[in-house]
Formats: structure tokens, sequence, C-alpha cells
């Protein structure tokens, strides 16, 4: 499914659902005007297309314990870009791995607790047999922090 194929009800689903993923069929049926059916066989649809992924809960790491973010950039060696990101996605402090164009080939965000824990993470990044090089970047605030997409004309 496409933005251009997602309608402005879907649209407005999707924006309540990122405001409060708890919103039961029924309040979400009141808030859009329409009945709980619609409400549900939509937000089911958006389920089965993959354009709702699933529900969470927005946590402040800070106040977790997990005071620094750190922004590593990797360049991977050869052919194995896929290996070393399918094996950092799956560390539990890392948040994204995104792969990108330019002078690295992936883009690694994390939180840790502290410049030890980081250090040893980067050390054993470092470590890996494909793993050429890394720069890492430290935040120092987090000025905005929002996985939400937003529709511009809803």
């Amino acid at each position: 499914m496409s933005p251009k194929t997602l309608d402005d009800l879907d649209k407005q689903i999707i924006a309540l659902l990122q405001g409060d993923s708890r919103l039961s069929f029924n309040k979400l049926a009141k808030k859009l005007g329409v009945s709980v059916g619609t409400a549900y066989n939509r937000v089911k649809t958006l389920e089965a297309l993959g354009v709702v992924k699933g529900y969470t809960v927005l946590l402040d790491s800070a106040k977790l314990g997990f005071e620094l973010t750190a922004i590593i950039l990797i360049q991977a060696a050869g052919k194995h870009l896929v290996d070393v990101e399918k094996e950092i996605a799956n560390t539990a402090n890392v948040i994204a791995v995104y792969d990108i164009a330019g002078e690295h080939d992936a883009a690694v965000v994390a939180k840790f607790k502290d410049r030890t824990s980081l250090n040893k993470y980067l050390q054993s990044l470092l470590a890996k047999p494909y793993v050429k090089r890394t720069v890492t970047n430290v935040a120092l605030n987090v000025v905005k922090e929002d996985l939400q997409v937003r529709f511009n004309n809803i």
C-alpha cells in the first residue's frame, strides 16, 4: 500500500493510533464518526498490509538509565554488509540500523547506560571480522526523537 492509496480515513486512523495505540475500536469509531465495524475493518486492513506493524509504548530511555545515545557509522568489508547488519540488529541496545549512501555503509542508533558500556560495545563491533571502520557520534541533547509519520494534508 502506498501513500497514494491511503484515503483520509486511513490517515486519520493512523494519526489517532500514533497518538494513543490503546484506543478501543469503539473510541476510534466515535472520534472518526464511523461505525465500529468500519473502524475495525480499516485497522485490520492496515495491519494486513503491513502499514501498521505493531503497537507499543513510548519510553524515556534516560529515565530508564540509558543516558547516552550513540550514532555509529560503519564501513563493512565487501559483500558482508547484510551479515553485519543482521548481527548488529539483534543487539539489545540497538534501536535502529539503516543502510546509507556515502562514505559509510550503515548507520546504527543505540542507547547506552554510560561511556564504559558504549566503549565495550564499540570494541566488540571493531572485533567483528567484517567491520572495517566505525565513526561514533554521541548525542549531547535530544532535540527531537519521534518515529511518527505525519500527513500534511489530512
